[in-house]
């Protein structure tokens, strides 16, 4: 009504109600202040890498940038080429065959890709199994395509593998996808190829299509090589799996990803893709190119670089005398709160306490859903002396409240 002084309102869609607050949102703005303040903050929050790309990369897309003829739009689907160095490497490294040219689409990172493939595989009534604790995209991606997820505890992979059999016997429609995490965000869990083989019989039997998140394969310790879900037989009849160039490769903000698998779901993929984006600057795509085929000495100096971030944090925590087992893969470590600590405050409520008091910043579990709850996610992105420096400040800070435990010196 014109002239009215009632504020205009917005309707906004239902499945804006789908997404819960920000948790993470109270622990980012104090952060935020304290290092306005000037406070030296050790954040181990996110899994961002603090080291650059190799060297070989960065040259090439400063060469790529300046050839006028990579500021044009791209191929939503990418460069042939690109795929090509990804079906090389899968089948370098797990002996998997891709058609590059069906069975490979490069994403604006794997979050991206996941996100638009559940707009083209799931709908209102439609069921997703998810691990719990969960990274939030593979909850919310589905809820913002309509669908519902029920998560299953992913600590024990037999477990998990019998209670996603349980589900599909027990729910009316059964579930019609399945995403599997492997190595895990956030718990760590890894698995052996015979849990992939064992996931794909599930989904025959029981008619659901699977996603395999494995943004952090490039990343393992001790001499164990995280598994390739498509290097189980039948894999490509039932499923895709995710990879990406952020974790390994340092590459986090260039947001090159690739989903590679089923042709009728990596097909389905890019004609969403066709209709929401462009495809990446060809000038990354070309330096990712460069980077597939010539600097995975790089990514494996890397991954021995976190393996000693881990065995500081992880050393420095037990002599503090917490639980925690050392992770296998990936970057972060994955810690359970002090027995003593967990009653006498939530998770979130500690993790505010090490940053308000300790100058160090998680990530608490309950960010990854209600089983996060007792868990902390510590990311292994700031160098030796940075951890064992965060590791001395928690245990100032927790002794400072007559807590007993060890040394962290």
């Amino acid at each position: 009504m014109s002239g009215s002084n009632e504020p205009f309102k917005i309707d906004f869609s239902p499945r804006m109600a789908r997404l819960p607050p920000y948790l993470f949102g109270r622990i980012n703005a104090m952060l935020y202040q304290k290092r306005r303040a000037g406070d030296d903050v050790i954040d181990l929050g996110m899994g961002n890498p603090s080291e650059p790309p190799n060297d070989l990369v960065i040259e090439k897309l400063v060469e790529a940038a300046r050839d006028p003829r990579n500021h044009g739009y791209s191929q939503a689907q990418g460069l042939l080429n690109l795929r090509r160095e990804v079906a090389s490497k899968y089948l370098r490294k797990f002996g998997v065959r891709l058609d590059p040219e069906r069975e490979i689409v490069t994403t604006i990172g794997s979050k991206e890709g996941f996100s638009h493939l559940c707009l083209a595989l799931m709908g209102p009534g439609d069921t997703c199994i998810s691990p719990a604790p969960y990274f939030p995209v593979h909850v919310y991606g589905v809820a913002l395509a309509g669908g519902n997820c029920i998560t299953l505890e992913v600590a024990n992979s037999e477990k998990f593998l019998s209670n996603i059999a349980y589900t599909c016997e027990n729910l009316h429609p059964k579930p019609k996808l399945l995403i599997v995490n492997y190595p895990h965000n956030p718990s760590t869990v890894t698995v052996e190829p015979e849990f992939f083989v064992e996931v794909v019989k599930l989904a025959k039997k029981y008619g659901f299509a699977v996603i395999s998140d494995s943004a952090y394969a490039d990343v393992a310790f001790d001499g164990y090589q995280p598994p390739s879900f498509l290097a189980a037989p039948g894999a490509r009849d039932v499923g895709v799996e995710f990879t990406t160039m952020s974790k390994g490769y340092n590459m986090a903000g260039w947001r090159v990803g690739f989903c590679a698998g089923n042709s009728e779901m990596v097909r389905a993929l890019a004609t969403i893709k066709a209709y929401y984006d462009y495809g990446l600057f060809q000038a990354v795509q070309i330096a990712a190119i460069v980077a597939l085929r010539h600097t995975e000495a790089a990514v494996e100096a890397q991954a021995q670089l976190y393996q000693a971030r881990r065995d500081v944090m992880v050393d420095g925590l037990r002599r503090l005398g917490w639980e925690l087992t050392p992770p296998r893969a990936g970057m972060f470590v994955w810690a359970k709160v002090p027995d003593e600590w967990q009653k006498r405050m939530s998770t979130l409520d500690f993790a505010m306490k090490l940053l308000e008091e300790a100058d160090v910043a998680v990530s608490p579990g309950t960010g990854f859903g209600p089983s996060g709850e007792g868990w902390l996610r510590m990311a292994l992105v700031e160098n030796e002396n940075r951890l064992r420096q965060a590791v001395r400040n928690i245990g100032r800070c927790l002794q400072s409240e007559g807590v007993k435990s060890a040394s962290a010196s």
